[in-house]
């Protein structure tokens, strides 16, 4: 039984959404978000990394940074570029990009339901993250980052029900962004309110896809404001995992530690099939490119365990390979691996070989069914398994405790 609540929510003004609606904070570097700022002044950028606002010197998670971030978002509802919803509504969030829509239903759902794992987790949270998130949440007295979720789609009252909101309904703003994605938004009359909430009462459990930082922190605002008000809720976006794309997440390693290149292939052909090949990018589940000196290798493992965690291809990879042979025990900290987002696709890769790094891998998608498969069984994904497009943008909706009617 999944519960959702509707909110009263912070939304663009119509007129600036294009202009507010902004990239994830944690996607972008300093100087990337600066730039953003700079072109676009009413980009929630300026919310999700006010240090861009601030002196180069300053620490983005100093308390100087998350004041700034308070003092622009009160300055956004104060201008009228954020204004507050007079009800309790519920939303729809639509992703249009390369002939596919995604749909989110946007809710709060209760940080009691992530402590008691009704909301399923498949990654482990890294403190300093962690941190940062719940003192911006407790500073802002609001949360600005969404929680994306997912759920199997095998509800069709609940499907059906989204879907005639959906042709019966007018978006309150329609924007396209530099990336080709079309946003928009849906606020979804109260008169559904009731019946959203008890279709979501037959999903089993909702699972983590990308958040898990913003999940953890806002379980953990919850606790340090005794639940105050809406502080014992988090803002998400409950995506049906039909309509979920996920891309391949790549690894690039800087030596070959220690082997000569024949060396290294002699090693690699003890656990897998490897022959060169023209195609970059593997075409099938439990298949994965490599490439080394000038030229693409296509690999298949010799066996792949039954475990749930283990037959995964990021799995299989670092556990037949990164580890026994390039000694990278540990991608978390590992300095000599990086991970590249499968949306840069199999040029970056070749590009950062060519240009001194040893090695790259191009790995097939981890599948959203295989993510749901490793949280039922209460396990964890390997590191920087799934890279999820497009992303949601930062902005589209805030939930805000020191607003609430």
């Amino acid at each position: 039984m999944s519960k959702v609540y509707p909110f009263y929510a912070l939304t663009p003004a119509v007129k600036l959404a294009k202009e507010v609606i902004a990239p994830p904070y944690d996607v972008l570097s300093r100087e990337e978000a600066k730039s953003i700022a700079q072109s676009v002044p009413n980009s929630f950028i300026r919310v999700t990394r006010s240090e861009i606002d601030l002196a180069d010197n300053v620490d983005p998670h100093g308390t100087e940074a998350y004041n700034q971030a308070k003092k622009t978002l009160e300055q956004y509802i104060q201008q009228g570029i954020l204004h507050l919803d007079k009800e309790q509504h519920f939303y729809l969030y639509q992703q249009t990009w390369q002939g596919r829509t995604q749909t989110g239903f946007m809710a709060l759902c209760d940080t009691l339901e992530y402590d008691n794992n009704t909301i399923k987790k498949h990654e482990l949270t890294r403190p300093v993250k962690e941190d940062d998130r719940t003192v911006h949440i407790d500073t802002l007295d609001a949360q600005t980052g969404l929680v994306f979720l997912s759920y199997r789609d095998i509800y069709p009252k609940l499907r059906t029900l989204i879907e005639q909101i959906q042709q019966t309904t007018q978006p309150q703003w329609v924007v396209k962004t530099e990336d080709d994605v079309e946003h928009a938004l849906i606020r979804i009359d109260t008169q559904h309110n009731q019946a959203l909430q008890d279709a979501f009462a037959e999903v089993e459990a909702l699972y983590i896809a990308d958040g898990h930082h913003r999940s953890a922190a806002a379980s953990r605002v919850a606790k340090i404001r005794n639940r105050e008000g809406t502080s014992g809720y988090f803002l998400t976006g409950i995506f049906p995992d039909s309509q979920v794309k996920i891309m391949a997440y790549n690894r690039v390693v800087h030596d070959l530690n220690g082997h000569s290149k024949s060396a290294f292939l002699n090693a690699v052909a003890k656990s897998f099939t490897t022959q060169p090949t023209a195609s970059k990018i593997p075409q099938v589940r439990g298949q994965m490119t490599m490439y080394l000196d000038g030229q693409w290798y296509l690999l298949q493992p010799k066996s792949v365990p039954e475990d749930v965690v283990g037959r995964l291809d990021v799995a299989v990879l670092q556990d037949q390979l990164l580890t026994p042979i390039l000694g990278i025990e540990n991608p978390r900290t590992d300095k000599r691996i990086k991970f590249v987002g499968g949306i840069r696709g199999p040029q970056a890769l070749q590009n950062a070989v060519d240009r001194g790094s040893a090695v790259a891998f191009h790995m097939y998608p981890t599948g959203i069914d295989q993510l749901l498969d490793v949280a039922d069984a209460n396990r964890l994904m390997p590191p920087k398994s799934t890279w999820f497009e497009p992303k949601l943008r930062g902005g589209v909706l805030v939930h805000a405790f020191g607003v609430q009617k």
